[in-house]
């Protein structure tokens, strides 16, 4: 929902930082890298309970994955690879990030509250999982309630006001769920009408009518000219 209103602006706005960037000789992975070193930090602060520093720094590692894809473009560097590589350690940040609120949580809650961020963890990889193969199908299969933007926001609100942090989870919990819910019947009902299996039904009726036309050619033939074309063909 935060992606696709404000996508374009944002990347409007950040043009000329990836033109100062792109003066640097830095690339696109160095950015990502950085990124993934702050959250690993920002992890280490949420398990030992400084929770406000915590946000911070999510909120710093979240910065490089902006400047990342700026500088990829105004350097013309994007690429397959490095949409991969980006994409995959956003997977990597995040369970690195539950992975600092569940260890918060074994010191200062229950235990059983452990399984929140795991559980939204989980969910989430679903989201992700049902964009990738949605894509890969050559479906559209973005946006809904819960996406990364909007997980970082509310996580940043819990680490924000440690006495919302588990209710902030349960309804980070519900809302990733929805947007499971609702991509997945998003690609369901786009799945039966998709170019892919268009084109799929397109050439399995060609094939049918194919097959139609040469069988009446045969039919319309005399007898003895089906029998020496059977000859000639044996």
């Amino acid at each position: 929902m935060f992606d696709g209103r404000f996508r374009t602006p944002i990347e409007k706005a950040l043009r000329p930082v990836g033109l100062l960037l792109r003066k640097t000789g830095l690339s696109p992975d160095h950015f990502t890298l950085l990124g993934l070193a702050v959250s690993i930090c920002a992890a280490i602060a949420i398990g030992a309970g400084h929770l406000r520093w915590g946000m911070v720094l999510v909120i710093l590692s979240a910065v490089p994955d902006l400047f990342d894809g700026a500088l990829a473009k105004a350097s013309n560097s994007a690429s397959q690879r490095g949409a991969f590589f980006d994409s995959v350690i956003d997977r990597v940040t995040d369970a690195i990030w539950m992975g600092g609120v569940a260890w918060y949580l074994a010191s200062e809650e229950t235990p059983h509250t452990v399984v929140l961020p795991f559980a939204v963890m989980a969910v989430s990889s679903l989201i992700s999982y049902e964009r990738a193969k949605a894509e890969s199908l050559g479906l559209y299969a973005k946006g809904g309630l819960m996406e990364r933007a909007e997980r970082i926001i509310i996580l940043c609100i819990g680490l924000f006001f440690s006495s919302l942090l588990v209710p902030v989870l349960w309804l980070m919990l519900v809302l990733t769920s929805l947007t499971a819910i609702q991509r997945f019947f998003q690609v369901w009902t786009k799945a039966e009408v998709s170019s892919t299996t268009q084109e799929r039904r397109n050439q399995r009726q060609v094939r049918r009518m194919t097959r139609h036309s040469a069988r009446a050619t045969r039919r319309s033939l005399p007898p003895r000219t089906r029998h020496r074309g059977s000859q000639r063909t044996r």
